[in-house]
């Protein structure tokens, strides 16, 4: 009798009835600009099969040579998001980790490849009609490491009407001067993704339209300053971290022109350690706007 009474309350008293949160791995969207799949891995929170109620959502980038799982498999960004819902630091919130497919976020110059198309046009539409998302602006954030640190910024700058804040961990900003610099092999496995004839250009060749438009610095000067600022800015580097260059530009170039922001340096370099330590800061940054 005991031990049915206990089964009572830990089955009914204690888990309030609510499904947990969940993690589902490598599922698929067809993409017809890209004529072919696209996957992505998605953390839904605890309850959210049980609610009829539209959630906050966050995209969460991977960064170069990772994939969807990465964030999951690495990340751990159950525990962590759980954590910080549990704690009530965040809001219960929908992380949608899409595949980036070593394509820089951006569309490939040649037409051949348009990611960036695909993601704001196919992507975005299937999964927020899919998760029950909340439609404003403050409602949606993206963030990511590396290369998803910069796509995650850039597509925020570009897109600002979209996004109401964005978290870039070690971004993947270079100034033109660093692009021109950079090590020949390093130029044609990265830019070369995006911008097939700058593969095996030198000096200034390598600026092809793509390639400096596509530039976060560009970026700020094509951009009005008031559409900026409807966006929360946070970002942050390494101390060590061979990208430590081009995020602490970046925040200078932010600061000259008055455009709010949140950058800070912690001791690191560019590893999963620092990342793990990022996401929670990230994700309490874009939090805090899904509240005010």
């Amino acid at each position: 009798m005991k031990y049915i009474l206990l089964l009572f309350i830990s089955v009914f008293l204690i888990p309030n009835g609510l499904s947990q949160s969940k993690v589902l791995e490598s599922l698929e969207v067809e993409s017809k600009l890209l004529q072919t799949t696209v996957k992505y891995s998605v953390y839904l929170p605890e309850g959210f099969e049980d609610t009829t109620d539209k959630y906050p959502i966050v995209y969460l980038l991977n960064g170069f040579t990772g994939n969807e799982t990465d964030w999951v498999r690495i990340g751990h960004v159950k525990d962590i998001t759980d954590e910080l819902i549990r704690g009530n630091k965040i809001e219960p919130l929908v992380i949608i980790m899409p595949d980036g497919d070593d394509r820089l976020y951006m569309n490939k110059d040649d037409g051949t490849y348009p990611y960036e198309d695909m993601f704001i046009q196919e992507f975005m539409p299937f999964v927020e009609g899919k998760y029950k998302i909340k439609s404003e602006k403050k409602y949606r954030g993206i963030s990511g490491l590396s290369m998803g640190g910069s796509g995650s910024l850039k597509l925020a700058l570009k897109y600002h009407t979209i996004f109401g804040a964005c978290a870039g961990f070690s971004s993947g900003i270079s100034t033109e001067e660093e692009i021109i610099a950079e090590s020949q092999n390093s130029f044609d496995n990265y830019f070369g993704r995006i911008s097939p004839s700058a593969i095996g250009a030198t000096g200034e060749a390598r600026l092809t339209p793509a390639i400096k438009e596509n530039n976060i610095f560009e970026l700020l000067k094509t951009a009005a300053i008031e559409d900026i600022k409807t966006v929360n800015i946070y970002f942050d580097c390494g101390d060590d971290d061979f990208l430590a260059i081009g995020n602490a530009m970046f925040h200078v170039e932010l600061r000259k022109m008055g455009i709010p922001h949140e950058y800070r340096v912690r001791d690191g370099s560019h590893t999963w350690n620092f990342w793990v330590d990022s996401l929670p800061i990230g994700l309490e940054f874009i939090s805090d706007t899904f509240r005010n």
